[in-house]
């Protein structure tokens, strides 16, 4: 029950969206037992953002919210590739994004809760 929701200071575009959320996709089996196949994406572009006081560059601020409890060893390696995607795809330097991690012991879905 994973979701990655990303704000982003620049405009995307629907293909530009597509690849992240296929990006992502494959990204986050990084964490051992997380899979495309419950994985929710969202994004938030042209948002205001600042870094250092300024909004003169591409940034990005990214949450990963996550079912149960990852290592950090695969925390580790996903915001690599995290990194990764928002820098190919969009042109955000590795040191302009911020990844946020944050692991729930409930979550709700289809009435109930896990």
């Amino acid at each position: 029950m994973p979701f990655i929701n990303s704000k982003v200071n620049v405009a995307l575009s629907e293909e530009e969206k597509e690849l992240i959320k296929d990006k992502l996709g494959q990204a986050i089996s990084l964490i051992q037992g997380k899979s495309e196949s419950w994985l929710m994406v969202g994004f938030e572009d042209n948002y205001s953002l600042y870094f250092k006081g300024k909004n003169n560059t591409k940034l990005a601020f990214i949450e990963v919210k996550i079912f149960g409890h990852a290592s950090d060893r695969d925390l580790d390696h996903l915001t690599a590739e995290i990194s990764r995607i928002f820098k190919e795809v969009l042109g955000i330097a590795q040191d302009k994004i911020y990844i946020k991690y944050e692991e729930a012991e409930h979550w709700g879905w289809n009435g109930a809760n896990f």
